[in-house]
């Protein structure tokens, strides 16, 4: 008894589901709501970037050539030195007696050769000891020459102008071969090095204009231009080294500075869509765009540059094509859809609503 009770009850509540069901399925569905916004001309440029490294335009290190104690600095900690000015000087008492006895050898010899020369002029001096005499004074005066070198190795001078580094040794100390005294940069002007990879070698060339920023001065960028490519491409990395000249006036960069680089090679105008608007399925890059009866058609393009959040349309676009910006994941190829802006419409699912009696 119980059990013929149940099953008409069970049967009951599943027409009833059935029933609600069907109601629902009856109504009309809106088409989705989604935003739009033609393809319009863009300016775009190719852009370049990379990372590099900043260099003094000409940068040496003074190193002691002999050993020998230092007697005189003549610098102090990040001074400028003049071309030419002396640096530091080594002991040379030693050099300074040789060069004062050769010398005298020298001056002995040339006397010794005007006597003999006068001799052989009388007819009282042959050749040979006339020739003899020459060569004496020559190795006379080229040995005063050799200490007289000696002498100016010990006093070190800098090569060009610019700036000294932090001075780390001191008068009395004994300088051995090969030691560091000082460190001068010509800082007027920086060169940036920085690599390029080859794919990018046809966008870029000798005059080109750069721009170059520091993280000590993240505000402030420094124009220059690139002066030479490396002609050799590196076989491990693929890359080209490029080096750029950046004028320095006022030192505010420094060697060993890390810079970040932009290259702008050519401007050119091409239809552009917003980023939101491209999709991309493996190696194809597709939009939705909406025809005149609101209906969206999946469309392939082929995309370009990208720039300030649009992207550069190379071929599939016409310039004032529509293109779903927002709500895209709502759609499909063919569907009809309402956009914004431009009221309520019904879509294309729905059925015709019943007049009334």
């Amino acid at each position: 008894m119980t059990r013929q009770i149940l099953i008409p009850l069970l049967a009951a509540l599943l027409a009833a589901c059935g029933g609600g069901d069907a109601k629902q399925g009856g109504g009309a569905r809106q088409a989705p709501l989604v935003k739009a916004e033609p393809a319009v001309p863009t300016e775009f440029a190719d852009r370049i970037e990379a990372v590099g490294t900043a260099r003094a335009n000409e940068q040496v290190t003074l190193s002691a050539p002999v050993t020998e104690r230092i007697v005189r600095l003549n610098f102090d900690d990040g001074a400028f030195v003049n071309r030419g000015q002396v640096v530091a000087v080594l002991r040379q008492a030693e050099q300074s007696a040789q060069l004062t006895e050769a010398n005298a050898r020298a001056r002995e010899a040339q006397q010794q050769l005007q006597r003999v020369a006068e001799l052989k002029n009388r007819g009282f001096a042959t050749r040979s000891n006339y020739d003899a005499q020459v060569a004496t004074a020559a190795a006379a005066r080229a040995q005063a020459q050799q200490v007289q070198a000696q002498i100016g190795d010990r006093v070190i001078r800098a090569p060009f102008s610019g700036w000294v580094s932090l001075r780390n040794i001191s008068v009395g100390a004994i300088a051995s071969q090969g030691t560091e005294i000082a460190t001068v940069s010509d800082l007027s002007m920086i060169k940036l090095d920085f690599t390029v990879p080859e794919t990018m070698l046809s966008a870029i060339r000798e005059g080109l204009p750069i721009q170059a920023r520091s993280a000590a001065w993240p505000d402030r960028p420094f124009n220059g231009t690139i002066r030479t490519i490396d002609p050799v491409i590196d076989p491990n990395t693929r890359a080209v080294t490029v080096r750029a000249h950046l004028p320095n006036p006022d030192r505010a960069l420094r060697p060993g500075m890390m810079m970040s680089v932009a290259i702008q090679s050519s401007t050119r105008t091409a239809l552009s869509v917003p980023e939101l608007a491209v999709l991309g399925e493996g190696d194809a890059r597709y939009v939705f765009v909406v025809g005149a009866d609101n209906r969206v058609h999946r469309t392939e393009i082929r995309a370009g540059a990208h720039l300030n959040g649009r992207v550069e349309i190379v071929s599939g676009l016409r310039p004032g094509q529509r293109v779903v910006t927002e709500g895209i994941i709502k759609v499909t190829d063919g569907m009809q859809v309402r956009l914004q802006g431009q009221g309520r419409q019904s879509g294309g699912g729905g059925q015709p609503g019943r007049r009334g009696g």
